[in-house]
């Protein structure tokens, strides 16, 4: 099988450095992403806080991904300013790296993390919506090499900071230190992997003598990341988006020029669009009064897409929180040890996923494998609810979840564009959905399973697979819709125009 045509290689070798950059951008966004789970506890006694307190650290990082992801859209306005956040963001995500060992009070953190969360969505928001304009009608195979990089870092950061756990609680109480085993360490932070609601089934002390070596973690985790500003900027430097002089604004042209030569006449029949594209941002796009000139059909596919994603989302952000706690629960009462390795499995089958769909979004267009992809989540998500007693299905059924909802937002991503041909600015609302609804559904799934029970943690994924599908139902219905307008629309000015010149012949 033909990897990819040389046209689309030629658009990639034109595009090289640019296409790395946002890919290397989502590695930083990756390695922000499953950190902060695994070091909690480490972080709870470092900053002399209870686990009630500490969890609000949670909330502030998912609350200013949402922000981030809403104002993203205003740094897309030239080629200049979405690289010079880019470089500002992933240096923050460095910065913030390297000062969480130095926030001794759950305040500081939770404004470091608040600052990362904002950067990442940022860098969520112009990641994508850079290489929708690059690459436009070939986008959905650039976008599933970006989205695996953000797999690629939220496996790595809990590696790196495993070694680097405390085995015991972390502060000394009068001189001594209450022994516990680090299999119970290890279930207490799984189960405090995510936004809690209720955390009095764990008491440890406030007061006492920290003991924890979590700082090399997170030093070594800024380290890592450090090359990704470095090489935005000399990015920069090189095509001369640095200077305040002429020379910028030329080589800026220049980029720009070749992007459309090598995108051939498909980029040429999409120019006018791109302008639009510049100056796409989430509350841009919900003014009134660029609204009302566009049918319902342009308008249902922005609202419906962005729920897709807000559905999706929402179910990874709820499976890979919970997913422990309703392992451990009864009825299904699994070993705590046995039950960490779910966290991972999820992770490991969404990464190995956005992988295979590489390949894949080059043989198949993205509706086909989005209509795949929903139908496959609400088919193994009720098979987890019919066989919630067998321990072995729970991690055929993590992993095989893990696949089908792995290319779900780069192929929604690429596949809205391409229905409104790029006029709207699907990117940035689609971006901002997606981290609502993984801030939101978390939340609700977290409440839900405390006064209902661990069962109704597969009830709320199922209900949630089927909304999705749902919504990518009425979403193809209303692509129907508005691709008939617009033909219509095409048909009844090609009339007019004729008619014009005839009458002028006349």
């Amino acid at each position: 099988m033909q990897f990819m045509d040389s046209r689309v290689w030629s658009l990639f070798k034109n595009n090289w450095q640019y296409t790395l950059t946002y890919w290397s951008a989502f590695f930083s966004f990756g390695l922000c992403v499953a950190f902060l789970g695994p070091t909690i506890l480490d972080l709870r006694c470092q900053t002399h806080s209870s686990l009630q307190e500490i969890t609000w650290v949670f909330f502030a990082q998912q609350l200013f991904l949402f922000v981030g992801s809403s104002i993203g859209g205003f740094f897309n306005k030239s080629l200049r300013c979405s690289l010079s956040a880019l470089a500002v963001c992933t240096l923050v995500i460095s910065v913030v790296f390297a000062m969480i060992p130095l926030c001794h009070r759950v305040l500081a953190l939770a404004v470091a993390m608040a600052v990362a969360g904002m950067a990442m969505g940022i860098i969520d928001t112009i990641a994508n919506f850079q290489l929708v304009k690059l690459y436009q009608k070939d986008s959905t195979i650039f976008l599933q090499i970006l989205h695996f990089f953000v797999g690629l870092g939220a496996l790595l950061s809990p590696l790196i900071a495993d070694p680097f756990l405390s085995e015991t609680p972390c502060m000394l109480f009068n001189g001594t230190i209450n022994i516990k085993t680090n299999n119970t360490m290890r279930h207490m932070r799984n189960t405090l992997n995510g936004i809690r609601t209720h955390m009095s089934q764990f008491p440890f002390h406030t007061e006492g003598e920290v003991v924890t070596n979590v700082s090399y973690a997170f030093w070594i985790m800024a380290l890592i990341n450090l090359p990704v500003p470095i090489a935005v900027f000399v990015l920069m430097y090189r095509e001369r988006l640095i200077a305040c002089g002429s020379g910028a604004r030329t080589r800026l042209l220049e980029r720009d020029e070749l992007a459309m030569r090598a995108q051939g006449s498909s980029a040429l029949t999409t120019t006018p669009s791109q302008s639009s594209l510049d100056n796409s941002s989430l509350f841009s796009c919900c003014r009134y009064g660029d609204l009302t000139g566009q049918p319902l059909g342009f308008v249902g596919i922005h609202v419906l897409a962005g729920m897709v994603l807000f559905f999706s989302d929402g179910i990874v952000g709820a499976y890979e929180g919970f997913v422990y706690s309703y392992a451990v629960a009864e009825p299904m009462s699994l070993p705590h040890k046995t039950a960490g390795y779910l966290t991972s499995v999820f992770w490991a089958a969404i990464t190995a996923g956005r992988l295979a769909a590489i390949p894949l979004s080059y043989r198949f267009p993205a509706s086909r494998q989005l209509t795949v992809n929903q139908i496959g989540i609400m088919c193994t998500l009720l098979m987890l609810l019919m066989l919630y007693t067998s321990p072995a299905f729970l991690f055929i059924g993590t992993l095989v979840l893990g696949l089908f909802i792995s290319s779900v937002y780069p192929s929604m991503l690429a596949f809205t564009e391409d229905m409104l041909n790029y006029r709207g600015c699907a990117t940035t609302l689609l971006v901002t959905s997606a981290s609502m609804g993984e801030m939101f559904l978390q939340l609700l799934v977290g409440s839900v399973m405390h006064s209902q029970g661990s069962y109704s943690f597969m009830v709320c994924g199922v209900i949630f697979s089927i909304l999705g599908l749902s919504s990518y139902l009425l979403l193809l219905y209303c692509w129907r819709i508005y691709s008939a307008q617009s033909t219509g629309d095409v048909e009844k000015n090609t009339k007019v125009e004729n008619a014009d010149v005839n009458g002028v012949n006349h």
